[in-house]
């Protein structure tokens, strides 16, 4: 299995988006999204890419394996 790549903030939000996740809240540069089984994740919305060691804490959160995640970007 190869690497997760590196995605800005943004790409990760669409991402999600397209899992189920929504937009349901935004404080200062970090947004808050949710699924309808009110799972919550809240994503750094910094310059640059997301850190590896973060998006793969999301995506397990979230519920999701690595390789549909990677299907989603």
């Amino acid at each position: 299995m190869s690497r997760l790549p590196n995605i800005t903030a943004k790409k990760a939000v669409v991402a999600f988006h397209k899992a189920g996740f929504e937009v349901v809240g935004q404080r200062g540069s970090h947004v808050r999204i949710q699924n309808s089984a009110g799972i919550q994740l809240i994503i750094p919305q910094h310059g640059g890419d997301l850190k590896r060691p973060l998006l793969k804490a999301l995506i397990k959160q979230a519920g999701l394996s690595e390789q549909t995640f990677r299907e989603l970007i």
